[in-house]
């Protein structure tokens, strides 16, 4: 165990800046535009002969300018997460997005000359590119979908002050609901996240209470945050369907993450087909329950009762050594998180629900938000999130522009982190008992980010086209409980109140079609451990160059260098045999009388 200990406490942002009105993000907004008149200097002197080391230099100035705008907007994205009701956040968060739009609306004209060129043209470049070669490549990929300079320039404004300022207007609306459930003969006011701690509670009527309180307040709400979401749905199908021709709503985010229409329909296609799996999972947990049938209530209750709680130094430790146990290197660097005081795990009111890890640019170590109770799903959620940290730093030796890995493979280390996390869990425990709740524990994580996200995402597909259709808020409602209806079959009791849920979950509103990257992360990382079991240290460098690779290539040529095969529906398949392997095991244990 290290013997530094870690208490619980607001991050410092310090690294980025020490406060709004300062002398240096006066000056980080000069050097913004300092870089824009030197980034203009180039436009003459692109054509498809120009030299390549001007071309380069280009780039060069061009990253710098990302690094500039990324400490901005990631500083007042922090300052508003950590207090959705700071209104000079949210004055400075609106500001320097206008200023990164009206940046990208000066540097545009490069992009549309990139994209205009022909493949013979582009590849002189593209072969002196270095770590700019997949930027370049992908920024390719959308030409079939680009518009002229004048209509670019009046989206990236729109986008600003319209679907952007409604996610805004959502995080700052939901974030400052309150929630009060009897505990203990008491009425208790709580954030969300304090309330959701109940919904794994041993005691099934606190959790049906919890779940009852959560969708209420959102209910009451639901008129207005329903018309938010179909703003910023109508939103995105003017511009990408309408304007820029994408054939499906979907389609948008599979390009941006790089992986084919074909994979993301065969992930949905043979999630949708294995429900059965978790259908049969809630009846085992029903009979451990001693009950004929659980409640969609009951989805995560805990088979056997435990009010163990931990300190945040004890749970940071756990953690630490996991990481520990499979590569001392990592665990050291999920240590810099900490030691540099990156991680805000207060419980405040205001503050985001939620968990995410932020990676800003690559010479500052990520920052972390999660809001710690001491349950052993907080353990979990901070390995999850100290999981992204480290692969955020092992792939700092490349530009801002190919630092991050696109959102499938966004969730690899988060989610192998959580893994490693229990088994060490069960290697410091021998006890029957505790490899139970352990692997009850993870069937419902694996629930919860593979079946829940991929049915997000069918619905999301849906929700899209009945918006189109003129659909109501109620209509929409009734569309997600049809959804949790063919999910669930006849393996629970499923209330009506769950039909708003749907206004509950924030990556609807903040990323559409984010979710689906969560089912594709984790049956990817099932097939990973599988391995790291199988080969032990022969696998540990392939597995770390993933992680270093970044976003610096394709998520398909990332995983092909290391022998994963994601075109084939039998790949994903092979994820859920898994899961059906597990499901034996557990059934083989004896049900208690």
């Amino acid at each position: 165990m290290t013997s530094t200990k870690y208490s619980q406490e607001r991050w410092n942002l310090g690294d980025m800046f020490s406060a709004f009105d300062t002398a240096e993000i006066k000056q980080t907004v000069k050097e913004v535009e300092e870089s824009l008149t030197q980034l203009e200097t180039f436009r003459p002197q692109l054509s498809s002969k120009m030299d390549q080391d001007t071309f380069i230099a280009f780039l060069e100035q061009y990253d710098g300018l990302v690094r500039l705008l990324s400490r901005l907007l990631g500083y007042s994205q922090l300052r508003f997460s950590e207090d959705t009701q700071d209104q000079e956040a949210q004055a400075n968060l609106a500001s320097f997005r206008q200023l990164a739009a009206e940046a990208e609306n000066s540097t545009l004209f490069f992009k549309l000359w990139w994209k205009g060129l022909d493949e013979k043209e582009a590849k002189r470049f593209v072969d002196v590119a270095g770590d700019f070669r997949y930027y370049l490549e992908a920024l390719r990929l959308q030409k079939p979908y680009t518009l002229s300079e004048p209509e670019e320039k009046v989206i990236n404004l729109k986008d600003v002050n319209g679907a952007s300022a409604f996610v805004t207007l959502y995080s700052a609306i939901t974030n400052r609901y309150s929630f009060k459930v009897e505990i203990d003969g008491e009425v208790k006011e709580l954030t969300r996240g304090e309330l959701t701690m109940y919904i794994r509670s041993s005691d099934p009527d606190l959790r049906a209470r919890a779940y009852q309180e959560l969708y209420r307040v959102y209910e009451n709400d639901a008129p207005i945050l329903g018309q938010i979401y179909q703003y910023i749905i109508r939103d995105w199908r003017s511009e990408n369907i309408d304007l820029r021709h994408y054939r499906t709503p979907i389609a948008v985010r599979n390009l941006s993450n790089d992986i084919p229409d074909d994979v993301v329909d065969s992930l949905l296609e043979v999630s949708r087909k294995n429900k059965g799996i978790f259908q049969r999972y809630f009846r085992l947990k029903a009979r451990w329950l001693g009950v004929d049938k659980i409640r969609r209530y009951d989805v995560y209750a805990p088979v056997a009762r435990s009010d163990k709680t931990y300190t945040f130094n004890e749970a940071i430790n756990l953690v630490i050594e996991a990481y520990k146990q499979f590569d001392p290197k990592v665990s050291r660097l999920v240590q810099k998180v900490l030691d540099e005081n990156h991680v805000d795990s207060e419980v405040r009111k205001g503050k985001r629900s939620g968990a995410f890890c932020a990676t800003i640019e690559p010479k500052l170590t990520p920052w972390i938000l999660a809001s710690f109770h001491g349950r052993a799903d907080d353990i979990a959620t901070l390995a999850h999130e100290l999981g992204h940290a480290m692969h955020s730093l092992l792939a700092n030796q490349h530009k801002a522009l190919t630092q991050d890995p696109s959102l499938p493979l966004a969730e690899t280390a988060s989610t192998f982190g959580e893994m490693l996390l229990i088994d060490y869990l069960i290697s410091q425990d021998s006890a029957p008992e505790v490899r139970r709740d352990l692997l009850f524990r993870q069937m419902d994580d694996n629930y919860a980010t593979i079946m829940r996200q991929a049915h997000f995402a069918i619905f999301e597909r849906d929700a899209h086209e009945l918006i189109q259709q003129g659909a109501s808020v109620d209509r929409l409602s009734q569309a997600y409980l049809e959804n949790l209806q063919e999910q669930f079959g006849d393996s629970l009791d499923l209330s009506d109140d769950f039909k708003s849920e749907w206004v509950a979950i924030p990556h609807f509103f903040h990323t559409p079609f984010y979710v689906y990257a969560y089912a594709f992360g984790q049956l990817l990382v099932l097939s990973l451990y599988q391995q790291y079991r199988r080969e032990g240290e022969a696998f540990k460098q392939r597995y770390l160059e993933i992680l270093a690779a970044g976003g610096s290539d394709s998520p398909t040529r990332i995983l092909d260098r290391v022998g994963i095969e994601i075109r084939t529906a039998d790949f994903w398949q092979g994820g859920f045999d898994m899961l059906k392997a597990a499901l034996d095991d557990l059934e083989a244990i004896d049900v208690p009388e």
